[in-house]
């Protein structure tokens, strides 16, 4: 059974269908040193913002297959280390999309009608009306920085408040734009012309501090900032000095350059609002988020496609049908081919022809790289990081796509060259939903990969050496399950292929290769 760590607290409603097929383990609150020492024996790591997924930790987790995020951002995962090991990182990019949204508007609504401040002064005794006056939505210019899912959402809020909606975000259509009734305009425009600025972008390296001293200057001095997104975008100490100084309204913050905060710079004024990172602190969005990436673990752990994955190829609903059926094709092709090759492996070709050539077959791609390499490097490799394990061994990896597709809807053909000037090629294909390998080299042949044991045997077909090769695999005490043979011409050159239940000893081996006629003889496993 597989064993999942969950080191945040996470809806235990959305855990419920991982405890019907793994072991979960709940321990909030470790220290990082407490985690690195446990989680070499977990399958699986859930977190939300609190635990910092560091290298470290990464690296420690000899087991993991998947690292899982129940919220947007995942700048507290090291994504490279995660990539580099071959884990897949997911997280619940719409879980707390609403939530959040509602959470902006709140703190818009706050500053713009000074809520905090008049709770605590008329709970303290005093009943300050003309102090707390405060100033409508309606009429007012809405900047939103950054219009994926929260952005949009927020968008068209403001919108049903009759606010002009203006948004910054290089990503975005015209077409898109238009639709949500939102005016695109430059990032400084934006800054220039809002009374209310909201950030909705993820930590990057573009993005860390982008609202900073000349950012601040630009803004209008009755302007009101909010950030629900990720602390460090805006410069902490910058937007103090700016609404101290009063060249700025107000701001809401509840996302901080470091989390968990109990001090700042910000806490000093009175025009700041702050709430301690509760964008996505609703039942409704932890139960989503959880859910949501529980959802792609499981997937994970039985070897479908994770819908969130971050640094896996991602397999868009109209290509899943198609592309999706081939992906145990693609890495059969992969592992069949790099087997039987030797020598040292320079360039790989891959050629998809029919359907799949009208797809994005990124997905594909890393399958057979994985295919290929699982067996040439210790390094777990897989859909993650095949493409980066390739490059660092100086592999060159070739995509060709053809249409037109003789017998077979579809086509996976895997090439691979040598720096000896050989090269082996094998294809697959599905049949009947099954995974069939239809070509080696010169030879069309058609059989079914079992997990088992195949030989391959080059040789020239004559009387004799079939019921020879069965001899010696008979004396062994090995059972052939069934054989398949190829030629080109009678008593012309031939493959001959054998399923095993059982691997075939050196021995045996060197045996059948002393036959007379027969050139090469390898042992796979498929």
């Amino acid at each position: 059974m597989k064993k999942v760590l969950v080191s945040d607290a996470l809806s235990a409603t959305g855990l419920s269908p991982l405890k019907e097929i793994a072991q979960v383990d709940v321990k909030t609150g470790l220290k990082p040193e407490e985690l690195v020492s446990i989680i070499g024996e977990y399958d699986a790591l859930l977190v939300r913002s609190q635990t910092q997924v560091t290298a470290d930790i990464i690296n420690a987790g000899k087991k993991l297959q998947v690292i899982g995020r129940a919220g947007v951002g995942v700048d507290n995962i090291d994504l490279k280390a995660a990539t580099g090991n071959g884990i897949i990182v997911v997280n619940a990019p719409t879980g707390n999309t609403i939530s959040a949204t509602e959470h902006t508007l709140a703190l818009m609504l706050s500053m713009a009608r000074h809520i905090p401040r008049a709770n605590a002064s008329l709970k303290s005794g005093q009943w300050k009306r003309n102090e707390f006056v405060g100033s409508e939505l309606k009429g007012k210019t809405l900047g939103i920085v950054g219009l994926g899912n929260i952005g949009s959402e927020i968008a068209k809020r403001a919108l049903a408040l009759e606010m002009r909606v203006i948004g910054y975000d290089p990503f975005i259509s015209m077409e898109r734009a238009k639709k949500l009734q939102v005016e695109l305009v430059p990032f400084e425009d934006l800054l220039k012309q809002a009374d209310f600025i909201t950030l909705h972008v993820p930590m990057t390296g573009q993005t860390k501090g982008l609202i900073g001293p000349k950012e601040l200057e630009m803004m209008k001095p009755t302007v009101r900032l909010i950030n629900t997104s990720r602390g460090g975008i805006i410069d902490e100490e910058a937007l103090a000095a700016a609404i101290r100084e009063k060249r700025i309204g107000g701001a809401a913050i509840d996302v901080f350059s470091k989390e968990p905060c109990t001090e700042s710079c910000l806490f000093e004024c009175d025009n700041i609002i702050v709430t301690p990172h509760l964008g996505a602190s609703t039942a409704e969005a932890q139960e989503l988020a959880t859910s949501d990436v529980v959802k792609q673990v499981i997937d994970v752990f039985e070897g479908r496609p994770a819908r969130y994955a971050v640094n896996a190829p991602y397999i868009s609903a109209e290509s899943l049908p198609v592309v999706g059926p081939f992906m145990p094709v693609a890495r059969t092709v992969g592992s069949l081919v790099s087997q039987l090759t030797d020598g040292h492996m320079k360039n790989v070709t891959i050629k998809y022809c029919g359907e799949l050539a009208a797809y994005d077959t990124t997905a594909l791609k890393a399958l057979v790289l994985g295919g290929i390499l699982e067996h040439i490097s210790e390094e777990r490799v897989n859909v993650v990081n095949a493409d980066i394990v390739a490059a660092q061994r100086g592999l060159g990896v070739t995509e060709q796509k053809e249409s037109a597709c003789q017998n077979f809807s579809s086509l996976i053909t895997v090439t691979i060259d040598t720096d000896n000037g050989k090269s082996n090629t094998v294809a697959g294909s599905l049949v009947r939903g099954d995974v069939h390998i239809v070509r080696l080299n010169d030879y069309w042949i058609d059989i079914v990969p079992t997990g088992g044991y195949f030989l391959f045997a080059d040789h020239i077909d004559r009387p004799g050496l079939i019921g020879a090769a069965g001899k010696i695999t008979g004396d062994a005490d090995i059972n052939i399950s069934y054989m398949h043979l190829s030629r080109q011409k009678a008593r012309g050159q031939a493959l001959m292929i054998l399923a095993l239940d059982e691997p075939l000893p050196e021995k045996q081996r060197q045996q059948l290769l002393s036959l007379p006629d027969v050139q090469t003889v390898q042992v796979v496993k498929i």
